[in-house]
């Protein structure tokens, strides 16, 4: 059984910055896209960053040049650096690994709730 943990959510002031991290437990077999998710309260659920073993990084348009996607495959962490936190990025914000090919074999974590605020 594959798990997903992150963590390094917290109350950020406005300009100040983060990170977050999403800790892997089981093995991962094949190819598998990283993604981060994050969802405001009366607000669907949006893709923040998503990152595949080849090929370019994606990001929301409201974070690029902001937040970075990065993985560290040693340690079975995927990380969002987000840099020049504004209001709107309060929300729940969720891991989630999916298979490159197969997308019903993924897993989700339960999320970490950044507030920004002064």
């Amino acid at each position: 059984q594959v798990q997903l943990v992150e963590s390094g959510g917290g109350l950020v002031q406005p300009g100040g910055s983060a990170r977050l991290s999403c800790k892997i437990f089981g093995d991962l077999f094949g190819s598998y896209f990283k993604k981060w998710y994050r969802q405001a309260p009366g607000k669907q659920r949006e893709l923040v960053a998503a990152l595949a073993d080849v090929g370019p990084v994606h990001y929301a348009d409201s974070v690029k040049g902001r937040f970075t996607i990065s993985r560290d495959d040693v340690g079975s962490t995927v990380f969002l650096q987000m840099n020049n936190l504004q209001l709107e990025a309060t929300a729940l914000y969720y891991c989630n690994v999916h298979h490159s090919i197969f997308h019903c074999i993924g897993y989700w974590g339960n999320g970490t709730q950044v507030t920004v605020s002064l």
